[in-house]
């Protein structure tokens, strides 16, 4: 090669006249081995991972879990998609609403604030969600509200199922902090006939709009990965969920079914007897216009 032939990574450019982008498939695919060498060498993961986001290969046996989703590049950066709220959103949208009630911030959610003092038991679960501005560049969503939900380990929802509708557990908002992040303590959700385990939220522009349902700049669901699933529904009070379980899927879940759950199926990481860590990236996009659909997405059992 001369010297003042134009080169990219020391390898000639087939078409010099054009962008590195256009110098053809041949050229892309050296380039990509290249990386993969180079990734290798490097430590880090192996760059030619199949990008699927379910997760495949996982036990429910090992004491230890580590999951993660891994995503397309349009997927990671694209917005989260909208998501039916659900027939139990306590936000005043169908009925009972919690977001009205004076101690609803905050970030322990396992008991019931108010009038109310019973307590969901179930294996320790902390809920890390960050949330990214897209309309900025994908900077962190400073001050957002994330209003969250999702049922008890056997299965019902505070506030509508049998047993329950006088307690507000398992609900609750947190304020985003600098970094976009909000925190739950709370419990691992059950597996319910219908549905793919998953937890609800809402992002609000800020603190003082919550009150009012039609706010909401996002409503979507995180979906919990199989494996440890499997291993949350082996400990008491989860029994039911283990037949549950067996008979969906999150391909063939009708809220996570379109895509899997590319973009919404979380990162977990603990055991049964600390407690697990579910982490999730929320892309938000406020210049879109939020239509949650897809109907109730699955009624749970009465208790």
């Amino acid at each position: 090669m001369r010297h003042d032939e134009p080169a990219y990574q020391g390898r000639p450019l087939p078409r010099p006249h054009e962008e590195v982008v256009d110098q053809g498939l041949g050229f892309d695919l050296g380039t990509l081995f290249d990386r993969r060498r180079a990734l290798r060498f490097l430590g880090i993961a192996e760059a030619g991972v199949a990008l699927t986001a379910c997760g495949a290969g996982s036990t429910g046996s090992s004491p230890t879990t580590t999951s993660s989703a891994a995503s397309s590049p349009a997927s990671a950066a694209g917005e989260i998609p909208d998501e039916t709220a659900g027939p139990y959103p306590g936000d005043g949208s169908n009925g009972p609403d919690v977001l009205t009630q004076s101690g609803i911030v905050r970030s322990d959610i396992r008991t019931s604030f108010g009038e109310s003092s019973g307590t969901a038991e179930g294996v320790p679960m902390t809920l890390e969600l960050t949330i990214a501005d897209l309309a900025n560049g994908g900077a962190a969503f400073t001050g957002v509200a994330v209003y969250v939900w999702h049922c008890t380990r056997e299965g019902g929802y505070s506030m509508y199922s049998d047993g329950i509708e006088n307690e507000n557990f398992l609900r609750g908002v947190q304020i985003a902090d600098g970094a976009g992040r909000v925190t739950f303590t709370s419990i691992f959700p059950a597996c319910y006939d219908g549905r793919w385990p998953h937890i609800h939220f809402e992002v609000y522009p800020d603190q003082a709009s919550i009150t009012d349902s039609s706010n909401a700049i996002a409503t979507s669901q995180v979906a919990l990965p199989q494996d440890a699933c499997e291993a949350v529904y082996q400990q008491p009070g989860y029994e039911d969920s283990v037949a549950n379980l067996q008979k969906v899927s999150l391909s063939s879940d009708n809220v996570f079914g379109d895509d899997g759950g590319a973009s919404q199926l979380a990162t977990v990481t603990g055991d049964v007897g600390s407690g697990y860590t579910v982490s999730l990236a929320v892309r938000v996009d406020t210049r879109t216009t939020p239509s949650a659909g897809g109907g109730p997405g699955g009624a749970p059992p009465s208790r």
